[in-house]
């Protein structure tokens, strides 16, 4: 993760395409809160046949905000995190994350970073959240598309993450459009700013379904509601989801120690509405995001290219000096805090990693000893992977975030304790 004011100008960005192509949300040329439409945002209706209409068939009706879509290639720039912390390749162990893990940059290469990544991908779920043309097939077909081989998908795919996405080809209407987010909240989406729910559809925690579920490989979400949208529901939920071999579900298992791993997806929408946040209630993630910008006849738009909220000069100067003399300062201390404490308690997951790999191979103790050892590992790792995933280093909610850490710290110290007391 890139921890330092520079990951708010770039990696934070990672929720804004999602914002940006909810585009056509009025907002006065003086930048600020933009104000929103009536109303909830549109459901798609699943079951039927649709066409997905590419980006550039609406450059002529759109070309400003077609121009600024098409600058998000600027953000080009990505590293690998396991060589940046090393500590990734033993806390990831058992998963090619702990080898092959880039960090964030612009959505219009998301079929590029899918292409080019080094994670086995043998099914066509993996397309979620990187193309339209894969939501389209479940529109149309359900859930079974999930199950189709990647090779016959990517022959049907034509492009990033673009306007179909938020839009379903309406352009000034936000839509939902991804069917796991219309499972998981169902009338709930009405609450939610259409700023906010097009975001959502991609930037939440997942899980592909078991083997032994209704439906295996589709992406599902840990919760039915927002009032379960919260880290200790979401543990709680993954502790009764039963696997196959009946133990609780687990994306890996590391090979060393058998601790039954959740791997995070970046949960940034169940991090900015989770409790604690004093902005939820009067932003969206548009609101921050997406600038009001000018034309070269003096015409303002709304900006489709994703930028940090500091750049938003509109925002910043009209609503955020309100609270913030330097905004910028107290976004740095907040980012530079949860960055130290997220790096500690990785290197300490890892060194106690190891001293349980070493219990295990050691052969001294079985599974009715380690096993609640490996659960408090588990759940400790569980709520640090919440906030190293979580793409704003904790300038969403600083509050949830010191949350995680604080009872990943104190699990982890747990189960050291337990470990060291054999």
């Amino acid at each position: 993760m890139k921890r330092n004011i520079r990951l708010f100008t770039a990696a934070v960005c990672v929720l804004v395409l999602m914002a940006a192509l909810a585009g056509c949300l009025g907002q006065p040329k003086g930048g600020g809160v933009r104000e929103r439409k009536p109303g909830p945002a549109q459901v798609i209706q699943m079951g039927q046949s649709v066409t997905v209409q590419k980006a550039s068939d609406w450059v002529t009706q759109y070309p400003d905000i077609y121009a600024s879509y098409m600058r998000n290639a600027n953000n080009s720039e990505n590293y690998n995190y396991p060589d940046a912390y090393p500590m990734l390749q033993v806390v990831y162990e058992g998963m090619a994350f702990n080898r092959f893990y880039k960090s964030a940059r612009g959505h219009v290469f998301t079929l590029e970073d899918l292409y080019a990544t080094g994670r086995p991908h043998p099914l066509a779920n993996c397309f979620a959240c990187k193309t339209p043309d894969f939501h389209a097939k479940v529109i149309e077909n359900g859930v079974g598309t999930y199950r189709i081989p990647f090779d016959e998908m990517k022959e049907n795919v034509s492009e990033p993450v673009t306007c179909f996405n938020c839009h379903a080809n309406e352009p000034g209407k936000v839509t939902v459009t991804h069917n796991y987010l219309i499972d998981s909240l169902g009338p709930e989406i009405a609450n939610v700013s259409t700023g906010s729910i097009a975001c959502a559809q991609c930037h939440v925690e997942y899980h592909f379904g078991p083997a032994n579920s209704a439906t295996p490989s589709a992406v599902i979400l840990p919760y039915k509601g927002m009032a379960q949208m919260n880290p200790d529901a979401m543990l709680q939920y993954y502790n009764d989801l039963k696997m196959p071999d009946g133990g609780s579900f687990y994306d890996y298992i590391n090979p060393r120690t058998g601790v039954r791993q959740v791997k995070i997806q970046h949960p940034e929408f169940e991090t900015f509405y989770g409790a604690g946040n004093v902005h939820a209630g009067k932003y969206a993630c548009a609101d921050c995001h997406m600038p009001t910008a000018m034309n070269s006849a003096k015409e303002s738009y709304i900006s489709h290219e994703w930028g940090s909220p500091l750049k938003n000069n509109g925002l910043v100067k009209g609503e955020c000096l309100s609270c913030h003399k330097n905004l910028a300062a107290d976004v740095k201390k907040i980012q530079d805090v949860a960055h130290g404490r997220a790096v500690d308690i990785g290197k300490a997951i890892e060194e106690f990693t190891e001293a349980l790999a070493a219990a295990v191979a050691g052969g001294e103790y079985g599974n009715d000893v380690l096993d609640p050892i490996r659960q408090v590992a588990r759940e400790s790792q569980f709520y640090w992977d919440f906030v190293w995933v979580e793409n704003s280093n904790g300038a969403h909610n600083s509050k949830l975030t010191k949350y995680c850490l604080d009872k990943a710290q104190d699990l982890l110290n747990e189960a050291k304790t337990q470990l060291t007391s054999l």
